[in-house]
């Protein structure tokens, strides 16, 4: 007997199995035809809910941008958590440098995979830099910060980060990553007007290192 799923259920099947067979094979390596054999759908059926490969490539970068996210704007909301701790669990949260979405910056960073991974660095710098500014703006009211562009300074930092802290993007030693994210965090400060300091907690992000520890 013939299934019949909704929309939206067959949609999902289908990017279900894109999205397992990208991870094994890349983007490059898999063909429509794979798909379909995954799923166990005629042709027709695919091409109702997607107009071709890179179609469905850009419906899994929308999922991926939801769950990447989704909680950092929960945490850039919660302002029972001070300014600099929730900068940190942002980040954190939207997997610049690890979390909950490790295997999606895994399969992502694959040769075969480059659109997609240049589609998400898009998708991250356009997201995360207004939730970030955001948490800025919070701090300058709070005079933490002294800066006349919020907003600015935030695509600047996340740009830097999203590319020279991406993987296999600029190939680096442990000493001269260690020295990079120490500079990184001493131009932030300098960036958004901050007290020398202030933000070594993000050093978290990279190393898991406590908030506060700081000169």
């Amino acid at each position: 007997m013939r299934i019949v799923k909704n929309a939206e259920e067959r949609k999902n099947e289908i990017l279900d199995a894109a999205d397992e067979l990208f991870c094994l094979k890349g983007f490059d390596g898999t063909s429509t035809n794979d798909i379909l054999e995954k799923v166990g759908i005629a042709r027709g059926g695919l091409y109702h809910h997607f107009k071709s490969k890179e179609d469905i490539m850009d419906a899994l970068i929308e999922r991926y941008k939801v769950r990447l996210l989704g909680a950092a704007r929960e945490i850039a909301a919660d302002r029972s958590i001070p300014v600099n701790e929730r900068i940190m669990r942002a980040v954190m949260a939207m997997n610049i440098s690890g979390g909950s979405g490790r295997e999606i910056i895994k399969h992502i960073h694959k040769p075969q995979n480059a659109l997609m991974h240049q589609k998400l660095q898009k998708v991250i710098i356009s997201g995360v830099t207004p939730i970030l500014a955001e948490i800025i703006r919070e701090g300058i009211e709070q005079g933490q910060f002294s800066t006349p562009f919020p907003y600015e300074c935030m695509e600047m930092i996340v740009a830097y980060a999203n590319i020279v802290f991406d993987y296999n993007v600029v190939e680096m030693t442990d000493e001269e990553r260690a020295s990079r994210i120490q500079a990184f965090i001493f131009n932030t400060e300098r960036l958004l007007g901050a007290e020398r300091g202030s933000l070594a907690c993000i050093m978290q992000v990279f190393s898991g290192s406590n908030c506060g520890n700081h000169e």
